[in-house]
């Protein structure tokens, strides 16, 4: 049987490992094949034309082919559009990337997620304080709903009865969205609760998103990351305990 090849595919390197003294292993999220590992024979060689290119964060076309479950990188052609981003966000970047990499399945593709993420990177290369948090909130719910994680958030997951604009309520992982008890550190009203679920449900959903995340990112940054962190089956992301330890220094 002959070996599938696949040509000028969007794709964006999240992470690399070394598989031997002159090649690596990627970590490819790709637009139409999810994500997938590949071999690039050679790219450590000073020689090699993958040596600039295969860098986390920019925007590729790939040719790839192989029926095992590492298959074999052939070319990649940078397609330009941003810098490498530095700092906070070079962080946040391998933060997006993190999240990619803990909670989706290899060989699942998720094009309109693909979309989103590389939207995101471009902001976030240019992007610092308010709105680059906005951006990342904005990935994160996203992401959550699109690999079936995040709960309608205009209803209360245990009844299914509707959330009121005046009742706080609060996103629990175990539990979905329940009003908010007394012990609670963070909530957010219904009437934002449901402005959230509006803007995702809307034909352009990753910039209403953004403007609905405007003004509730204090309460609502806790309450993603524990939902997040319980889904990734940890208490603390590699990259978020980074940055605090960059911040400790």
């Amino acid at each position: 049987m002959a070996t599938k090849r696949i040509s000028d595919e969007p794709a964006y390197v999240l992470h690399r490992y070394d598989w031997s003294e002159s090649s690596l292993i990627l970590e490819v999220f790709t637009r139409h094949y999810g994500r997938i590992a590949l071999v690039a024979k050679g790219a450590k060689r000073p020689s090699s034309s993958f040596r600039p290119i295969l860098l986390p964060m920019q925007p590729l076309h790939m040719a790839f082919g192989g029926d095992a479950e590492i298959r074999t990188l052939k070319s990649a052609e940078w397609q330009g559009g941003h810098v490498m981003p530095t700092g906070d966000a070079l962080l946040s970047g391998y933060y997006l990337n993190e999240l990619l990499m803990t909670l989706l399945a290899r060989d699942d593709p998720h094009a309109e997620l693909f979309d989103i993420y590389a939207r995101v990177v471009q902001i976030i290369a240019s992007e610092h304080g308010e709105a680059l948090q906005a951006t990342l909130r904005t990935y994160e719910l996203l992401l959550l709903r699109e690999i079936g994680f995040l709960p309608q958030l205009n209803v209360q997951t245990m009844t299914l009865a509707p959330v009121e604009p005046d009742v706080r309520y609060v996103l629990v992982p175990e539990g979905g969205l329940r009003q908010a008890h007394a012990d609670d550190r963070t909530s957010l009203s219904g009437a934002q609760w449901m402005r959230l679920q509006a803007a995702l449900q809307d034909n352009a959903p990753f910039t209403t998103t953004l403007r609905a995340c405007a003004g509730m990112m204090a309460e609502l940054k806790p309450q993603l990351r524990t939902l997040l962190h319980y889904h990734c089956g940890v208490k603390t992301l590699r990259t978020r305990q980074m940055m605090i330890d960059i911040q400790a220094l």
